[in-house]
């Protein structure tokens, strides 16, 4: 038990900056919102319909095997789930083929548009990236379906494994704190990089497992996947410039951001997106979660036409800063 007085089922370990002894934080940074917020939100009358089913134009991928040299390509699953091939590995982040984001099969928010590639066309995956708790990015149901059929590794942020090992007791597990890495092989490695966010699985466990950003880098550049964050005043972003000089791609949010006032600490919007992109010195950006699950209150189609304003304010092409749909790929240049 600890000095506040709660139990944190997931993790136990020393106190750092961005952690109390019971519960993560985002240093300097802005914690979700109140009960009493959620609930002036979930009222506010401002939710818009989205459509009950969406179809893409690139449905039905089916990728090659592997891919090697120093080519990369990215292909678009749905929502924060992407399939990247590198190095000769196949790599998923935040995995999700359920019907729902959400604790149980009968409610929550539901897909409108099926997964770009099927589980059964999926190519052998070597390697799985968990960036946080949240229902939308840690299926339980897909990670024992991926475990069954390619027994992958896993890394995730601290605390997240407790939850996996529940369902899957056997699964190869690596837990990173923001700082560490993971050696997946002799010349591809991946480190947790601080991202600004939030967990929960439940009403009693905010923020008692860590969540990250990831940098994986490999023999043909780095890539660094954002799962879920707030802008932060870009601070991320620079200090990830700082540490590393470059990207050639990174994997950005940049849906689920209305209201404002509620979701400006944890889901940035396309401004701040094209904002980090610049802020990161990343080449390409593959964007994502967007256009799946609806979870906040704007039109299905805002977060790419604010994007597309975005970019053209900033004077960027639109072909660096892809919003993938499912089934797309996206072989990202080199150099």
């Amino acid at each position: 038990m600890t000095a506040s007085g709660s139990k944190n089922p997931y993790y136990n370990g020393p106190v750092s900056d961005h952690f109390d002894g019971t519960r993560f934080f985002n240093p300097n940074g802005v914690a979700p919102g109140s009960f009493r917020d959620v609930l002036k939100w979930q009222f506010n009358g401002k939710r818009a319909r989205w459509p009950k089913s969406v179809a893409s134009p690139f449905a039905g991928a089916k990728p090659q095997e592997r891919v090697t040299g120093k080519d990369l390509r990215v292909t678009m699953v749905g929502h924060a789930t992407l399939l990247v091939q590198v190095a000769g590995l196949n790599i998923l982040t935040d995995p999700l083929w359920s019907d729902r984001a959400s604790p149980v099969a009968f409610a929550g928010p539901k897909r409108v548009i099926a997964p770009g590639i099927a589980f059964a066309d999926l190519p052998p995956i070597d390697l799985v990236l968990v960036s946080h708790n949240h229902y939308d990015h840690l299926d339980v149901a897909t990670l024992k379906r991926l475990h069954k059929e390619h027994a992958p590794q896993i890394v995730t942020p601290l605390g997240n494994d407790t939850i996996i090992r529940r369902a899957i007791p056997y699964a190869e597990i690596e837990t990173l704190d923001w700082g560490g890495e993971a050696r997946i092989s002799a010349d591809v490695r991946i480190v947790a990089e601080p991202s600004h966010h939030w967990s929960a699985r439940g009403t009693g466990d905010r923020s008692m497992a860590l969540w990250a950003a990831f940098v994986i880098e490999t023999p043909a550049g780095r890539i660094y996947h954002v799962g879920d964050t707030g802008f932060h005043c870009g601070i991320n972003y620079a200090s990830a410039a700082e540490k590393y000089q470059s990207f050639r791609l990174a994997i950005l949010p940049f849906g689920a951001y209305e209201p404002r006032w509620f979701m400006k600490g944890q889901h940035q919007n396309p401004e701040e997106a094209v904002r980090g992109m610049l802020a990161c010195r990343a080449a390409h950006v593959a964007g994502h979660h967007f256009g799946t699950f609806q979870l906040t209150d704007e039109p299905i189609d805002h977060p790419v036409t604010h994007l597309r304003t975005a970019l053209d304010q900033h004077g960027i092409d639109p072909a660096l800063f892809r919003p993938l749909l499912p089934g797309e790929v996206f072989d990202v240049p080199a150099g």
